[in-house]
């Protein structure tokens, strides 16, 4: 049986094992050292068992990745999402949508804080849902507003599957997350005017909120300046080459934790906490990524990313035919696994082939994160729409959810097709500091 052939079914068999619900990194460490044993041999296999895991994390690198979430924990019980969403509704909320467009515009701040979209959909379901209900919204659009609005999560900075990316690819962190923040803003955007439309044709779905002074709006500001400082102070000096992604994610954690002490939300009990969930995240990520090096090393010794790209290129294909059929391929993985499955188990396939095709990796690394995005809140397991779901309650089913997703999806199409024409959307931040 040929290199190749076993790796295929390797692939099947990971597969497989998904479906029979085993965890990712455990099905990966598995086929990956069955696969390169069957390959190279039991001893070599061994030798990588033995090898990697410590190789692997003492690298001081990967502090990145525990410093961000424990960062996003100490925000989430500092109440920042609560205020965020307070001080923009006091500037939109009047607007006919304007409590989902609060939401999205919420979801985009607490983003720049959080890196992870499960979390961010969650935090703000919790506090935005029972306003929209307040003010008789549709359960279809604040439903679906708030799954949406927390993919943001993972495209504007900082990102944990951005952080894997970079470590899988070995591209800059940094300029991923720079890459990160315009189609950011403009996914929101885009959100945005998908609502204004929806109520504009039915505006029954988004009434109207209270209206507020100027005084109001300008004091809604001054509530949340200890998050916009902090933001500034990890991106922008990330931006501006002041610390690596290291300093930045250890600054951050450290702000956030004097955020949430200096507003009084900070106890032994809250500090405990926000460790335990960040080390509980951060062995998930780890025990993923893990799994991740042991099949790439099968695939490696199996050639198939290497005859994958030598059969694309040899059908003489536009580049952009293949990128769009790597990225279709991810979005429909998308509805069935985790974003973070996705990216580490295509990323070792797929990565050698953008290289082959010379496109940039970077740009290649926000249209994944893209894809990624879309596959949360794309049925039938898009996991945002089912925590969205988890929160509504049995008062809303989840098909409701499901179709208030939909007009999101089309804007996702929307957004990803102007990353692909325009490059630039992605690749203008980090070009000014290359």
């Amino acid at each position: 049986m040929s290199p190749f052939v076993v790796g295929c079914l390797g692939m099947l068999v990971l597969i497989l094992t998904i479906c029979a619900r085993i965890p990712i990194g455990v099905g990966m460490v598995l086929v990956g050292t069955a696969g390169f044993a069957l390959l190279s041999g039991l001893e070599p296999a061994l030798g990588i068992a033995q090898g990697v895991p410590y190789e692997t994390f003492v690298q001081y690198s990967y502090s990145v990745v525990p410093l961000f979430l424990l960062m996003g924990q100490f925000a989430f019980k500092s109440g920042v999402s609560e205020d965020l969403y307070w001080a923009v509704s006091k500037w939109m909320g009047s607007l006919k949508g304007g409590l989902a467009m609060v939401t999205v515009a919420a979801c985009s701040g607490f983003a720049a804080i959080c890196g992870s979209s499960v979390a961010c959909a969650a935090t703000m379901g919790v506090v935005a849902l029972p306003e929209m209900r307040k003010y008789k919204y549709s359960n279809a659009l604040a439903t679906g507003a708030i799954a949406a609005g927390g993919t943001i999560g993972i495209m504007i900075p900082p990102s944990t599957v951005m952080v894997l990316y970079g470590i899988i690819t070995e591209q800059s962190i940094g300029s991923l997350f720079m890459a990160g923040f315009l189609p950011g803003i403009l996914q929101a955007v885009l959100y945005m005017t998908t609502i204004a439309i929806l109520v504009h044709r039915n505006p029954e779905l988004g009434p109207r909120g209270e209206a507020c002074s100027l005084r109001e709006k300008v004091h809604a500001v001054g509530r949340v300046w200890g998050v916009l400082t902090l933001f500034a102070v990890v991106i922008g000096g990330l931006y501006a080459g002041i610390f690596t992604p290291n300093e930045a994610a250890g600054i951050g954690a450290f702000g956030a934790f004097l955020l949430s002490f200096f507003k009084k939300q900070m106890s032994w009990k809250i500090f405990t906490n926000s460790l335990t969930e960040s080390v509980k995240t951060t062995g998930m990520c780890y025990m993923i990524l893990l799994g991740a090096m042991f099949f790439g090393y099968f695939l490696a010794v199996s050639r198939v990313p290497n005859e994958l790209a030598t059969l694309i290129l040899d059908l003489h294909v536009n580049a952009y035919v293949v990128l769009v059929s790597i990225l279709l391929i991810m979005v429909l993985l998308g509805c069935f696994m985790d974003s973070m499955a996705i990216v580490l188990l295509t990323v070792p396939i797929f990565f050698p082939v953008v290289q082959q095709l010379n496109l940039d990796p970077i740009w290649f690394g926000i249209l994944v994160v893209k894809v990624t995005e879309m596959g949360l809140i794309t049925p039938p397991v898009g996991l945002n729409l089912f925590v969205i779901k988890g929160i509504a309650g049995n008062s809303t089913p989840i098909q409701t959810v499901f179709r208030g997703a939909m007009p999101f999806v089309l804007a996702d199409v929307v957004h990803l097709s102007l990353l692909i024409i325009f490059p630039q959307i992605s690749l203008f931040l980090p070009s000014l500091l290359s």
